[in-house]
């Protein structure tokens, strides 16, 4: 069971903070070997959703960036050890519905997605708005989910 919190930065406790920062390092550069700037500025306007275990130890995250009238869900990742036990599909059904919470006003989620992730994403609604190209080294793609009222 994964309980989920969503927090804006200055909410984050330095201990969360910490996590946060070494799950998305251990993934993003490490394990994918993308070396860049991983901690930016989006951070400090990002709402954090922190998906712990029953031990409380960090093993899902996603950051939702308002954007206007839409937000992006960003550095969606599931801790090595929680992977196949369908948390993520749990962290992208919670991010949607904390972005709704969060932002009631939005009138779209936008999410740049690794390419081989796009039936995972289409299944949640996204639907792709470019063609694949690479982030990183990596294929990605820009998807979009319209929210209604």
């Amino acid at each position: 069971m994964i309980h989920y919190q969503a927090k804006r930065f200055d909410q984050l406790t330095t201990h969360e903070l910490w996590a946060l920062y070494h799950l998305r390092t251990a993934v993003f550069v490490v394990e994918q070997a993308c070396y860049y700037q991983e901690v930016d500025e989006a951070d400090l306007t990002a709402v954090h959703l922190l998906g712990t275990d029953e031990a409380g130890h960090l093993v899902a995250y996603a950051r939702l960036i308002p954007e206007h009238d839409h937000v992006r869900i960003g550095r969606v990742v599931v801790a090595p050890a929680a992977r196949g036990k369908g948390a993520g599909q749990q962290l992208v059904h919670e991010a949607i519905a904390a972005v709704k919470t969060q932002f009631p006003h939005a009138v779209q989620i936008d999410i740049q997605a690794q390419a081989y992730l796009q039936k995972f994403y289409t299944g949640y609604g996204f639907q792709p708005v470019s063609d694949v190209y690479l982030e990183t080294g990596i294929p990605h793609l820009d998807m979009i989910l319209p929210l209604t009222a």
